[in-house]
């Protein structure tokens, strides 16, 4: 997450920096011949008042907004009955490649986090929307958030990810969805095909998620190539130097799940490090918050704690 410390409405003096001309190379064409990303809004169903400030939520590999519908509406609601209340609007959004996104022609290769990100604030301008409040990240959508700037990071190493110590799980999935044919016979298949693998119940059913019906066939949701793509560069960029020196006026919080396999010792001991620094006026802030009993998906394995962790700290950009 970032915000604005000495400024009611949070990032509004930021988010008019990162709308100039040539800001991180973001270059905005007409938004009458842009082409953007699937998105749906989520609100505190107690609620008919307008929209105050506005959140993006930005899901991982393989995933789609959808994942974090229930989430968001929670978030929604507790921000609405917060003292003071606020009203947010959760904009959750299908990167390149994914979900719903996946079938909208024009967002042309590279895919990578810089271009993902340059998906977000196209999005913005087409849209004709004020820029966001918080982008909050997961996985890899957590690195899209780095790219842009402006952020909560959910369980995603900042820095490049090696496959040395991992068991390379996700990189196994990619090689055996390269392997499937292009139309699949049914989601009990693939979930039976997946099991006899090797893979888990639970992964399996979850990559079955990701199928849909297209006439009498069903085929994925994502662009499996470009989702391969997206990953590499996922792995090989590095934002530690972002954490290290945030921009004034900016604060990053990047949120560690207590049972996570994504984090080598030595990762957690840099972020530890950072996090232990005292305050300096001339950047922003970094913050880590661990969340207990959560292995990596986090909206699924402790969604209360995860909401108390966050919450809070995106309800102080309206106090």
């Amino acid at each position: 997450m970032a915000l604005h410390k000495n400024k009611m409405f949070g990032l509004r003096l930021l988010t008019r920096f990162l709308s100039s001309p040539g800001q991180k190379g973001f270059q905005h064409t007409n938004p009458r011949t842009l082409e953007t990303l699937a998105f749906e809004e989520v609100r505190s169903s107690s609620t008919d008042k307008p929209h105050t400030y506005t959140a993006f939520v930005l899901h991982g590999l393989l995933g789609s907004r959808r994942n974090w519908r229930a989430f968001s509406r929670n978030i929604a609601s507790f921000l609405s009955k917060s003292s003071p209340p606020s009203e947010w609007r959760m904009v959750l959004v299908d990167l390149r490649n994914h979900g719903k996104s996946a079938e909208v022609e024009g967002l042309d290769p590279p895919h990578n986090m810089f271009t993902a990100a340059k998906d977000l604030a196209n999005l913005v301008k087409a849209q004709g929307w004020d820029w966001p409040d918080v982008v909050m990240g997961h996985s890899m959508g957590g690195k899209v958030a780095l790219q842009f700037e402006q952020l909560w990071v959910l369980d995603s190493v900042p820095g490049k990810v090696s496959t040395d110590n991992s068991d390379g799980e996700v990189e196994k999935v990619l090689k055996t969805l390269q392997s499937l044919p292009s139309s699949i016979p049914s989601r009990s298949w693939l979930v039976n095909h997946m099991v006899e693998l090797g893979f888990s119940k639970s992964l399996s059913e979850w990559i079955g998620t990701n199928i849909k019906k297209s006439g009498e066939l069903e085929t994925w949701a994502f662009n499996l190539d470009g989702v391969i793509q997206m990953f590499g560069s996922y792995r090989d960029t590095s934002y530690w130097s972002l954490l290290e020196h945030p921009p004034k006026g900016m604060e990053i919080g990047l949120v560690v799940a207590e049972n996570s396999d994504r984090w080598e010792p030595d990762v957690l001991h840099r972020i530890e490090s950072l996090a232990a620094r005292e305050s300096d006026e001339s950047q922003g802030a970094f913050s880590l918050h661990v969340l207990p009993h959560s292995g990596h998906w986090v909206h699924v394995d402790n969604p209360k704690g995860l909401l108390d962790i966050v919450a809070p700290r995106i309800a102080s950009i309206s106090a």
